[in-house]
């Protein structure tokens, strides 16, 4: 009759740490910022283009597969909320290389506020979510040349010549019959928004040029290859199964992605490099030819051409 009090004791406290390791976990998993899945549409987010230096950038920020000295985040204005995840206001993704992001930094060079509005896609990579830029629209005006002054009112030079015209003017009696002459600041504004107008025309001219030799993404589908590692950067290397063909130079350097990541577990667990066939979009940043994977399969070659 002993044994009954003490087993219900110990059943009662069983269930009270059951619930208050639940409880705990319950806390802590809402406390923690859950990522966003990888192929999530990010449809006209606006947030600011942002460059880090390579020594503010912490080491668990820093991804081997991406180059430390070009570092690139955007920061969200507002909340992101996904169907598995969410992103809270002010979060800073970095973004990947690709000819949309260098289209950005080019077009942020003319722009007193880095600010956009953007259509991206989200990739996730050993914990991390990373954005991979597809269209950016700027929110901010271009900046107007240097040494001019803006439409909407004259600088502070422009007023002090102004007041001193003004002083003139009080002091002088003109002839009624005498010509209309146009006051000094208008001209001056006419003269600034003249040459505004020409900053813009050559700007645009510019512009005009660089998407003339700016490379647009492509997709590369059903291509077999190799993951091939080289210092800190994974290629993929294509491989024909015997046939002529001649691969890229130098490989595609892969982006970070869940396909990537699935891809690395499969190579790890053989010995042998592996075979992939695989499906992706390829994009150039700088000169480099960049791969965002969307499919990796392996395949087999039945020992016709080796492994």
């Amino acid at each position: 009759m002993g044994k009954r009090p003490t087993i219900s004791i110990l059943v009662r406290l069983g269930g009270f740490l059951i619930l208050l390791s639940t409880a705990s976990g319950f806390a802590a998993e809402k406390g923690r910022q859950i990522l966003l899945r990888d192929g999530f549409a990010l449809r006209g987010v606006e947030g600011k283009l942002i460059r880090q230096d390579a020594n503010e950038t912490s080491q668990s920020e820093c991804i081997s597969l991406l180059a430390a000295q070009d570092v690139w985040f955007f920061e969200f204005e507002s909340a992101v909320k996904g169907d598995r995840g969410s992103l809270k206001a002010g979060t800073k993704l970095r973004l990947l290389p690709s000819a949309t992001l260098e289209q950005m930094i080019y077009d942020a060079n003319d722009r007193s506020v880095p600010s956009y509005r953007l259509r991206a896609t989200v990739t996730r990579y050993k914990g991390k979510n990373f954005i991979f830029p597809i269209y950016f629209l700027p929110l901010s005006k271009a900046r107007g040349p240097e040494g001019t002054i803006r439409p909407g009112g004259p600088d502070a030079a422009t007023t002090g010549a102004s007041q001193e015209s003004q002083k003139e003017d009080e002091l002088t009696i003109h002839d009624p019959n005498d010509e209309l002459a146009v006051p000094k600041e208008i001209i001056e504004m006419l003269k600034a928004r003249r040459a505004a107008s020409q900053h813009q025309l050559e700007r645009q001219r510019a512009m005009t040029e660089r998407r003339k030799t700016t490379k647009h993404n492509y997709i590369l589908a059903n291509r077999t290859g190799f993951i091939r590692e080289s210092g800190q950067k994974l290629d993929f290397v294509l491989d024909a199964l015997g046939l002529n063909v001649q691969p890229a130079a130098g490989g595609l350097r892969l982006l970070p992605c869940q396909a990537l990541e699935l891809a690395q577990r499969r190579q790890s667990a053989e010995p042998d490099p592996i075979r992939f066939k695989m499906a992706g979009i390829v994009t150039e940043y700088k000169g480099d030819k960049y791969l965002l994977l969307q499919r990796a399969t392996r395949t087999y070659s039945y020992g016709n051409f080796g492994r």
